[in-house]
């Protein structure tokens, strides 16, 4: 049961969107039609408001080295205005959660982007494991404070800039400014969960209004929209790609190993990463030849055997084919191997290709 509305949660509910309950939140899930929100995302530009992901700040004279100990990536690449990909793991080297990190521009603290719900156990980790090692950091849970918004799409670079009051169109991926529009401060970062160039905004959450508006030209999109453009990019989703309980994978079986960065001293799970660099299971992505949708606990066989199951799956209006994330066996995961897809009374069949569908299609 949804517990957490978004500060324009009202506003949405007059515009007349659909919600649905994530993480706990009640968030838009479509506002027009998934398709398209969909399509303008792809083809112009489209905002999300994502005020339900988590935003947590750390600070002080260790917070570089909380982070390191915590994440999977090193922070301490980072310069004051940078954005990082990582993993959260347990200490079996069990994905917990991913998270954008971003090493604010004044070079004061780290602001990180846990998935929706997920707020408080980050902050209790972290909390936790500063007093452990003696650690001096302030981990403050910010979520409730500020909104967040997504602008994407091929013209998403040139409509936030025209509402901002800097230069921002220099700004390279994953890197961030800080900004106002419409008068309210905000940091504008070249991050995003769309397969699209765009920005991610996070602000006070008293100017979600403001801010809001001043893109009321732009499609606005939900949750829905977000989940088949990010699928067809090959981005996981927390808690259906991997969960440390119902789907627990590690950062080499997710295909994420691009963001452990090994030759660090120590982080939680490193130990247990030193032999799994080469998975028995691994993420593949998979096309169908035939009709039907691939949908999340559908079995993959190979020769009516079951060797591995669908984790998220969609028709691709980009791509205009079914295209399904999910793990098989190693021994099964090279592109080009021929599998099927079990959907209800029969098996559709289907092939091995790229995860990364959207790079593919434009290739």
């Amino acid at each position: 049961m949804s517990t957490r509305k978004p500060p324009l949660y009202e506003k949405h509910s007059q515009s007349g969107a659909d919600f649905t309950d994530f993480g706990g939140w009640d968030m838009p899930v479509s506002f027009d039609s998934i398709t398209t929100e969909h399509a303008a995302v792809r083809d112009s530009v489209g905002i999300f408001d994502v005020s339900h992901m988590g935003e947590v700040t750390v600070s002080g004279p260790d917070a570089a080295e909380l982070m390191n100990r915590l994440t999977t990536n090193d922070v301490t690449a980072l310069d004051p205005g940078d954005a990082q990909y990582a993993c959260i793991l347990n200490e079996d080297g069990i994905i917990i959660d991913d998270t954008v990190i971003y090493f604010r521009p004044d070079g004061e603290e780290y602001l990180f982007v846990p998935n929706a719900g997920n707020d408080e156990m980050m902050v209790d980790r972290w909390t936790d494991h500063a007093t452990a090692h003696d650690l001096d950091a302030t981990v403050l849970n910010r979520t409730d404070e500020l909104g967040m918004f997504a602008v994407q799409g091929p013209d998403a670079v040139e409509r936030v800039q025209a509402a901002a009051a800097d230069p921002l169109d220099d700004i390279s991926q994953f890197s961030a400014r800080e900004t106002t529009i419409d008068g309210a401060d905000c940091l504008a970062a070249r991050t995003g969960y769309t397969g699209e160039g765009g920005f991610e905004l996070i602000f006070d959450a008293d100017d979600s209004e403001a801010i809001w508006d001043a893109f009321d030209d732009v499609q606005p999109c939900g949750l829905g929209a977000r989940d088949t453009l990010r699928l067809e990019a090959g981005l996981l989703l927390s808690g259906q790609d991997f969960h440390p309980e119902d789907e627990p994978r590690t950062p080499y079986e997710a295909r994420l190993g691009f963001v452990v960065d090994d030759s660090k001293s120590f982080f939680v799970g490193q130990e247990a990463l030193r032999d799994a660099d080469d998975p028995d299971e691994l993420l593949v992505g998979i096309e169908l030849q035939e009709r039907g949708i691939p949908r999340h606990g559908y079995s993959i066989l190979h020769d009516g055997e079951q060797v591995g199951h669908v984790t998220s799956g969609t028709m691709s209006s980009t791509l205009e084919e079914p295209i399904a994330l999910g793990y098989v066996d190693a021994e099964y995961a090279d592109e080009g191997t021929s599998l099927g897809v079990e959907i209800r009374d029969r098996t559709a069949a289907a092939t091995v290709v790229s995860h990364r569908f959207l790079q593919e299609h434009r290739a």
